[in-house]
């Protein structure tokens, strides 16, 4: 089997690493691996495996005929079965079926913002969907999405799974080790970082030495320079970092205490199976899948959204109990390792495919 993982741009984001590792771990399985980035490259680029084909079309425009010409000619020169289409990108996989219709398409859908998903636009997705062979969805939301508004048949539940891989840059966080808490999320409005910039400023007067960590692209638009004015008006100049661009997430994780996520809406975040591997004890809010992820009480904290002080109340019972931190580290590691493997999930993946 010939597969190719077609991805818009190869910044840090959750479609994007999604992409890359399932393209790494098909290698494994007997498949043969591509990869192609449509429309920009970036730093992620640096986390493909050699095994696996890579491509970079540099499309400049919404239909942009040369690029879609090359991506028919890589598919067929290379006898590719399957276009693994990962979010937006379907737009050109679907154009590239219309000229060669042997090849079949699956979509990934990665849909961030759930809490807003009946806002979200359907009659492109609607009428492209009829070229795709089957579904993808992230979580059990847009499992049902699919069903019910695309009126489509064949959609799968797949959830994500996380898979550290070594990497060149090693970043080294600023403040005390064993004292440091860390956010990895792109920095955008759906993961609502000043909540957990409100939650610090409740923690920060009774637990001076702990330092935040946010680790995550940042897009210098008005949501950026809120966090930042934020930062310097309550002078956390000293204990509140950013991280742009860091592909090293299982470095970082290894120098940090515990895991946050503060996000008003998710899908199912790689970050947080990337905490369970980093074994580490986490503090989430409750969207997405977050707490079909995390058992709250048993092996982690989950709390209301938009809730800074129930956010900062969990968090500051994790600091002082350091205890509780290596129980919640242990289990939620182990549920990790038997819930969101690679091995599970390309399992079920490979079935997709050969479905």
């Amino acid at each position: 089997m010939k597969v190719i993982q077609l991805i818009d741009s190869l910044a840090v984001g959750g479609a994007e690493m999604m992409a890359i590792t399932i393209a790494n771990s098909l290698v494994k399985y007997d498949v043969e691996s591509y990869l192609c980035a449509t429309r920009s490259e970036g730093n992620l680029k640096l986390k493909i495996n050699s095994e696996v084909n890579y491509f970079f079309l540099d499309r400049k425009r919404t239909v942009d005929i040369s690029s879609i010409i090359r991506l028919k000619k890589i598919i067929k020169k290379n006898k590719i079965d399957i276009i693994h289409t990962h979010s937006s990108s379907y737009f050109i996989a679907t154009l590239v079926k219309l000229i060669y219709p042997k090849v079949k398409i699956v979509w990934h859908d990665h849909y961030g913002n759930c809490e807003m998903i009946n806002s979200r636009k359907v009659q492109p997705i609607k009428l492209f969907s009829r070229f795709f062979k089957e579904i993808i969805a992230v979580n059990n939301l847009l499992k049902n999405w699919s069903k019910n508004t695309l009126k489509f048949p064949r959609v799968y539940y797949l959830p994500n799974y996380a898979s550290f891989n070594n990497s060149k840059f090693k970043t080294d966080l600023k403040g005390i080790e064993g004292k440091r808490l860390v956010c990895v999320a792109g920095l955008r409005p759906q993961k609502d970082h000043l909540n957990l910039l409100k939650a610090f400023k409740l923690i920060n007067y009774n637990h001076k030495d702990w330092t935040l960590h946010l680790v995550g692209n940042k897009y210098d638009d008005e949501y950026y320079l809120s966090l930042k004015k934020f930062i310097h008006t309550n002078g956390f100049q000293d204990v509140v970092f950013l991280y742009h661009d860091s592909i090293d997430i299982e470095n970082i994780l290894a120098q940090s205490t515990i895991g946050i996520l503060s996000s008003k809406s998710e899908g199912l975040p790689v970050s947080l199976l990337e905490y369970g591997l980093a074994k580490l004890p986490v503090v989430v809010t409750d969207v997405g899948e977050c707490s079909n992820v995390v058992t709250n009480n048993e092996n982690g904290f989950v709390v209301e959204k938009e809730n800074e002080q129930f956010l900062a109340d969990k968090i500051d019972f994790l600091i002082k109990e350091e205890k509780l931190r290596k129980e919640f580290s242990i289990k939620f590691h182990k549920h990790i390792l038997d819930n969101y493997s690679e091995q599970e999930i390309i399992h079920r993946l490979l079935k997709i495919y050969n479905s």
